[in-house]
């Protein structure tokens, strides 16, 4: 898998959480990866298991960021799939080292794009815009 792959994947994943109690998410990622259709190597669903457990590790530290970056938006106001793509793209800047914000942002409006309705693209990236300026200072 490449890496939109793979955060598409993981976006798939994440959004699960908004609709399941907490004890579900493991049951529910099992799940999700055994629907999937495409050739599956080992190492992949282990890492698509790894991250999405890492990611879910740190919820509440994602969700704080996002609410003092998003002025004037409650989280549980934002759509589900606006909101997942933003946990997983500061999940990325915040945590990830290996993944330079430029790049989080881009595949994060990329996503929106593709799942969102038609001003997610929009909304994601000025959010993450605003972060990375944040970052910068």
């Amino acid at each position: 898998m490449n890496r939109r792959e793979i955060r598409e994947h993981l976006f798939r994943m994440l959004f699960r959480k908004d609709f399941h109690e907490e004890d579900e998410i493991s049951e529910q990622m099992n799940l999700y990866l055994e629907s999937l259709d495409e050739p599956k190597e080992e190492e992949d669903i282990e890492y698509l298991k790894g991250r999405s457990a890492l990611i879910l590790s740190k919820l509440p530290e994602i969700d704080t960021i996002l609410s003092e970056i998003s002025s004037g938006w409650k989280l549980n106001r934002m759509g589900k799939v606006d909101l997942t793509i933003l946990r997983l793209a500061v999940y990325e800047i915040k945590f990830d080292e290996d993944v330079p914000t430029k790049v989080a942002i881009n595949e994060a409006v990329e996503i929106a794009k593709l799942f969102g309705g038609d001003s997610s693209g929009a909304f994601v990236n000025g959010v993450l815009a605003k972060l990375a300026k944040e970052e910068q200072k």
